[in-house]
């Protein structure tokens, strides 16, 4: 197979088909490179750091090929499992009948993502001068794991959760920050969210607060 039918989901094959060297990656497809990437995290075929790496660079991706690269040396065969249980495929039927919420972005202004919103197995962040405001204590959960994608440049990134879900951040600042204080085990069952990506002379914060805390500015008494 030389290209994927459109509308396909992407998958990897090997190096050298020129066809996928000319062929320009989409947002779907990145996302689901990095559902891979995060499957091979999750078996041990690769580090937090070099799936920070990696899949900072999926996110910069123009072509498939260049996906292609970055998957050449997985063991696909023993990610099948891992892949299917945090990719959006895997997505319960919402409760509510909404779609779930797959990308947030604040481009010279701002944007957020709460109350009873619905999430699935992916979550896209993009702040560019900007800042982007996701809290996941009211959300519906979908799937048993959720990956948030973060790129902030020149721009902010915060995510609140709930006390009882488990947090990972595996994220890189580059003369900016990327915070992990919100980082720690949750109860067992509760949905695990996992925070990567970079921020680029910006930032990016995860925290935890109870459910029905107002974070909000407080009125002058």
């Amino acid at each position: 197979m030389t290209q994927e039918p459109h509308g396909a989901k992407y998958f990897p094959v090997p190096l050298g088909n020129d066809v996928r060297g000319r062929t320009r990656a989409s947002t779907a497809d990145r996302e689901e490179a990095n559902a891979i990437l995060a499957a091979a995290m999750s078996v041990g075929a690769l580090s937090p750091e070099e799936f920070t790496e990696r899949a900072g660079t999926a996110l910069a991706a123009v072509t498939l090929a260049e996906l292609d690269a970055l998957c050449a040396d997985l063991p696909m065969d023993r990610l099948g499992g891992a892949v299917v249980s945090g990719r959006l495929d895997e997505t319960s039927v919402s409760t509510s009948g909404a779609a779930p919420v797959t990308r947030v972005s604040g481009i010279l202004s701002g944007g957020s993502i709460g109350g009873g919103a619905v999430v699935a197995g992916h979550l896209t962040a993009f702040s560019l001068m900007g800042g982007v405001e996701i809290d996941l204590r009211d959300v519906e959960f979908t799937a048993p794991v959720l990956t948030i994608a973060c790129r902030a440049i020149m721009g902010g990134i915060r995510i609140v959760v709930p006390e009882d879900v488990t947090v990972e951040v595996h994220g890189t600042g580059i003369m900016g920050g990327f915070s992990g204080r919100g980082a720690g085990a949750g109860r067992p069952g509760a949905p695990r969210v996992i925070v990567t990506g970079f921020a680029l002379m910006g930032g990016v914060d995860t925290e935890r607060a109870p459910r029905g805390q107002n974070l909000g500015p407080r009125r002058p008494n």
